[in-house]
């Protein structure tokens, strides 16, 4: 078989590329700022926070490719290899106990699925991501595949991807990889700058990862081991004290007259500050999404006011008496009050539920109040949010932008599909299905929760199958009947699996605006199908993981040994590139992917729990020194608080 070099290829020497670019920067909006809190230095794309894309006419498409073999298309492999998107081999990590997946021109011919190749592959993609940082970006915060460049959001850095990518590494078993982050980390990485940083984001990245790097090089020391861990040596607890100082300065954003935590500190003056869009309002996701990190760090030190001033949030939370438990997007520092009244789990309010039952299992279940939580906003979500879509009856979770007793908007942000996984796991605490139905406790509601997930979930693998590239969108709406169908009510049942027709009914249900066509590389779906997998062993889970990844290969990775970018128009063949690598695509996506094709005793999910940036850490006792430091307000029949107004 004779094999040519891809026709479609993107122009990168192309004379009018410098004013591309200029339009580019010009184009890209607000939403890629922290408005108002760095005034040179874009932040990379905040997680919770979708990107209101303003599309640019720059096109620099990669390829398309249509023979399969074993699974990876040869003809896209060869053509990444003749022209230079790998590098040649070389021994930058413990030799793989597979068979390399890309070693030659594809994956074995074997009809039987092997799924340590399959992973293997994604360590392989894993390691061109990381490789082409390291050669054109290394130590900058951001990394930029096409252009090959790398930019800082403080004067020094702040180890965005490194620190992010720590725990990925571990797993993944990339030793030398590995000692070259600590070596830049125990040299180079210092919170002392004169910087405003999120103070979410780098909770649950910068925090995130360093404590996840610590809780798995101190618990699992064959992972990628290092000898400078060697008990006793000098640096053995690296990560913790890198961890600890930074801790103390985003704690500083705690200190606001109501104890909700201002959107944003400066690190090197210790010093909370507050928004400067909403009306100085935080996003309650921030606010009610660090609980975890600080949580495991009080235990690790032992020093209980990590514990205090986030669990202090929790319970203010909870005095304004959110209707269903369902909260607003916006909470205000000064006062302490929700503000407005859009509801929803995408942007600015998602990491808010996720948490409430991670909170739950964190402490070995020995907090029911964040389990009641749970249960109480999961109710909501099916009494006002569920919906189903025309003519197929997919089940989705809309929006209530203007409250609940106000129309429900189709729309569903991709961060949603972390929910589906997230149900799964409240439903089994970590179990099997199998293991969770043998309990007392295994009621109808469990089972009644368990399909809603996997009905969601489905939902999510049609966003992707929606798309062109195979790739989700950033938003889909979605075709509802007016007024909506609620939960419980009759509707069609949709299709076990989307017919590739362009014809076919099933697209009628899905809505996609030119605003929202991009990709970013998100982890939410293979979240949730990682989750899915484990708790129910249906296979199709790990299969839609592999389309997915699959996709990613063929229309992401950039040439000349560039990694992989996001993209401006997932829906177009050639798609538009948007040159930037997420640290999520390293911390999450591939680290789910990876999980997901590995062994079930990885990271089992009834001894750990991960972060809403992916990053795991064990479950524990409180012990004699912590304890839930408040309780619920007494509350009517109906849930609301006695005597004092609905939010």
């Amino acid at each position: 078989m004779a094999f040519n070099v891809p026709r479609h290829l993107p122009d990168f020497g192309s004379q009018n590329r410098d004013l591309e670019d200029h339009a580019w920067s010009s184009l890209r909006g607000a939403g890629a700022r922290v408005t108002g809190i760095f005034e040179k230095d874009s932040l990379p794309m905040y997680k919770d926070k979708p990107f209101t894309y303003t599309p640019s006419y720059k096109n620099r498409p990669l390829w398309r490719k249509k023979r399969f073999f074993g699974g990876i298309t040869m003809f896209v492999v060869f053509a990444l290899y003749m022209l230079g998107f790998w590098s040649s081999p070389e021994d930058k990590s413990q030799p793989a106990t597979a068979k390399s997946a890309w070693s030659w021109i594809g994956m074995s011919n074997s009809d039987k699925v092997d799924w340590e190749e399959r992973r293997q592959a994604v360590v392989e993609a894993f390691q061109v991501s990381w490789d082409a940082y390291e050669r054109y970006a290394w130590g900058y915060d951001e990394y930029h595949p096409i252009a090959k460049t790398g930019k800082n959001m403080a004067p020094q850095g702040l180890g965005w991807i490194i620190v992010d990518s720590l725990d990925t590494m571990i797993l993944m078993n990339q030793t030398s990889r590995l000692q070259h982050a600590r070596q830049w980390i125990s040299e180079s990485l210092t919170w002392e700058q004169n910087q405003d940083v999120s103070t979410f984001e780098t909770t649950i990245r910068m925090l995130g990862g360093l404590l996840s790097a610590h809780y798995l090089q101190t618990e699992f020391p064959n992972l990628a081991s290092l000898e400078e861990d060697d008990e006793g040596a000098a640096g053995e607890d690296l990560y913790l004290e890198k961890a600890k100082d930074l801790a103390d300065r985003l704690l500083s954003a705690f200190e606001s007259p109501s104890g909700v935590p201002y959107s944003s500190v400066n690190l090197e003056k210790f010093k909370g500050i507050p928004s400067h869009d909403d009306q100085g309002a935080a996003s309650t996701a921030e606010a009610l999404s660090v609980q975890l990190e600080f949580k495991y760090l009080a235990k690790l030190t032992g020093e209980k006011y990590f514990w205090d001033k986030v669990e202090k949030v929790m319970e203010i939370a909870d005095d304004n008496n959110p209707r269903d438990g369902l909260v607003p997007i916006y909470m205000h520092p000064i006062n302490g009050e929700f503000k407005g009244e859009n509801i929803r789990l995408g942007s600015r309010g998602d990491s808010y539920y996720e948490y409430l039952i991670k909170q739950y299992l964190q402490t070995n279940k020995e907090e029911p109040v964040y389990q009641e939580m749970w249960k109480e906003s999961l109710a909501g979500v099916r009494k006002h949010l569920v919906t189903y879509t025309e003519p197929s009856g997919y089940t989705i979770i809309g929006e209530r932008p203007n409250g609940l007793n106000k129309a429900l908007s189709p729309k569903m942000d991709h961060l949603v599909c972390f929910y589906p996984g997230t149900i799964a796991l409240a439903v089994t605490g970590g179990l099997t299905v199998a293991e969770a139905r043998k309990l007392p406790t295994w009621s109808q509601q469990d089972e009644d929760d368990l399909q809603l997930a996997h009905e969601i979930t489905q939902t999510c693998w049609g966003m992707y199958k929606y798309m062109a590239t195979g790739l989700a969108a950033e938003i889909t709406y979605f075709n509802i009947a007016n007024p909506p169908l609620m939960d419980g009510q009759p509707h069609n049942v949709p299709p076990a699996t989307f017919d590739q027709d362009p014809d076919a009914s099933w697209r009628k249900d899905f809505i996609v605006k030119s605003n929202d066509q991009h990709n970013l590389q998100r982890p939410e779906t293979l979240e949730s199908l990682f989750y899915m997998w484990r708790i129910t062993g249906d296979i199709k889970y790990r299969e839609w993981g592999w389309e997915m990844f699959k996709s990613f290969l063929e229309y992401e990775a950039v040439e000349d040994k560039g990694g992989f970018t996001s993209l401006a128009n997932a829906n177009t063949i050639p798609p538009r590139t948007k040159d930037n690598m997420e640290s999520f695509w390293i911390a999450e996506s591939l680290k789910y992917l990876y999980l997901l094709f590995s062994p079930d005793d990885l990271l089992p999910l009834d001894k750990v729990v991960l972060n809403t940036e992916g990053h795991p850490f064990p479950r524990f006792s409180m012990g004699p020194l912590f304890s839930t430091g408040w309780q619920r307000k007494p509350r009517d029949a109906n849930g609301d608080l006695v005597g004092e107004p609905t939010q």
